[in-house]
């Protein structure tokens, strides 16, 4: 993991999809990448597993959408719930675009996607941030929105320690200096 990458604030998030959908003066729109980070940012896949996929990956499972991957870096299955909306929006882009089910959804190269992302980021200004910052926004939104359960945002990212995810997460020993301080409780 890349110590000098940081999670990404939803601002920067929606900033950067947004721009590199629409493009600026130098620079065409590249709706291929900004699908793929958007799919990081909200499957908290890898890039490298992100790249791998295929629609026919996503199988419906009685009401809801699961995926099944084997995760290139650690080897380890993973089998989670795809969002609804995720999942329409993986078929709507897979049918703007004529890719096939069993094709590959982005034949790119993680290259490729870096160096799109290092263009837009130059563009706006910020410092820090690569594809694993959208899995990075990914963990520290479940875990804001989650009360702050740390061992969820471990199992979700298959990490063997929660140390491990609060420094992923950027969880300062400063911030939990103050959980401590703020919690206690004279009679």
């Amino acid at each position: 993991m890349n110590k000098k990458t940081k999670a990404l604030t939803t601002e920067q998030y929606k900033e950067i999809i947004q721009t590199m959908r629409e493009g600026f003066c130098g620079c065409r729109p590249n709706e291929r990448i900004a699908t793929a980070l958007v799919l990081e940012g909200n499957l908290g896949l890898r890039i490298s597993d992100i790249l791998k996929l295929r629609l026919s990956d996503v199988v419906r499972d009685g009401d809801r959408f699961r995926l099944e991957v084997v995760e290139q870096k650690t080897g380890k299955r993973r089998i989670f719930t795809v969002p609804l909306v995720i999942q329409q929006y993986m078929e709507n882009y897979c049918l703007r675009c004529g890719i096939q089910r069993n094709d590959l959804i982005f034949p790119i190269t993680e290259r490729a996607v870096q160096k799109q992302l290092r263009i837009v980021c130059d563009y706006l200004g910020y410092e820090g941030i690569s594809t694993h910052s959208f899995r990075k926004w990914y963990a520290t939104e479940i875990y804001n929105a989650n009360g702050f359960d740390i061992a969820l945002v471990q199992r979700l990212l298959q990490h063997s320690s929660a140390a491990t995810t609060q420094r992923y997460i950027g969880i300062e020993p400063q911030k939990i200096e103050q959980a401590i301080q703020n919690h206690a409780q004279l009679l």
